[in-house]
């Protein structure tokens, strides 16, 4: 499976492709479907308060439609601990990836519009391919999240998990010949995703602010051995695994396990 382009500028228009049959590889079955401007959204209002200033924003796997973190109960698990949040569930399948808008898109029908209506704290809550954007996300918008949830993400191919896990974690691993973080413009994006992700190690202070970062996944999930390596970085209460594979019943177990640890606002009383 394969992620690159030239990199030049943090805009949609740099952003990895997601080819079709690495796509298939993800998900496992389904067709691409056409990107739109704008992005499909529903937002869906906190049922404890009229005002709540916290916004999650939900972005779904590859080929997954926004109305299963419905479906599988994604949204009643935030009711059932009382949380006073606003989700947003944004239809960013696979072909905002492949035409390279995913960011540009999250930026200007998702995250402007949320600074527009006054929501003082903005979380990504991403699966799969959902948890790779989210990412990104906050890689190219520093300072712009309060938080970030990362379930199952695809983080790249496997032979540069292996390159980092042969270099002795993300901790030691320096990149393609050395180089720092960001200096080939050659590089694959994924390449320097992981050079972000560095910045999460002990006190590094790198690439400037970084939201908090929670990670989940099956420890039978294809990206598992990726999913480790990210793992060894962050610190330990926010790192989460389960029993099983990538789909949905090890989700919904780690995203259960997940809510009572995020330092979300609670409704009141």
């Amino acid at each position: 499976m394969r992620i690159f382009s030239t990199w030049r500028r943090p805009t949609g228009r740099h952003l990895p492709v997601l080819s079709l049959c690495a796509a298939l590889l993800i998900a496992g079955c389904g067709g691409l479907r056409t990107a739109k401007a704008p992005l499909e959204s529903t937002l869906e209002k906190s049922t404890c308060t009229p005002n709540a200033d916290t916004l999650l924003v939900l972005l779904p796997g590859a080929y997954s439609h926004p109305d299963e973190f419905t479906r599988e109960g994604f949204v009643k698990a935030l009711n059932d601990n009382r949380l006073a949040v606003d989700v947003m569930r944004v239809d960013a399948h696979l072909g905002y990836y492949n035409n390279k808008t995913i960011l540009d898109r999250l930026s200007e029908d998702v995250m402007a519009p949320a600074r527009s209506k006054g929501y003082k704290s903005v979380w990504i809550v991403g699966i799969s391919v959902g948890g790779f954007g989210g990412l990104l996300y906050a890689q190219t918008h520093p300072g712009e999240l309060a938080g970030l949830v990362a379930i199952a993400p695809y983080l790249g191919e496997r032979p540069l998990s292996a390159d980092i896990a042969n270099a002795g974690g993300v901790a030691r691993w320096t990149g393609p010949l050395g180089d720092p973080p960001g200096s080939d413009p050659r590089a694959p994006n994924e390449t320097q995703l992981w050079q972000w992700l560095r910045g999460y190690v002990g006190t590094s202070a790198t690439f400037g602010a970084r939201p908090p970062l929670y990670l989940g996944y099956g420890v039978d999930d294809r990206f598992a051995f990726s999913h480790r390596l990210l793992a060894a970085a962050l610190p330990a209460d926010r790192v989460f695994t389960t029993e099983g594979g990538h789909d949905w019943p090890e989700w919904m177990q780690l995203w259960r396990r997940m809510l009572p640890t995020l330092p979300l606002p609670g409704c009141p009383g």
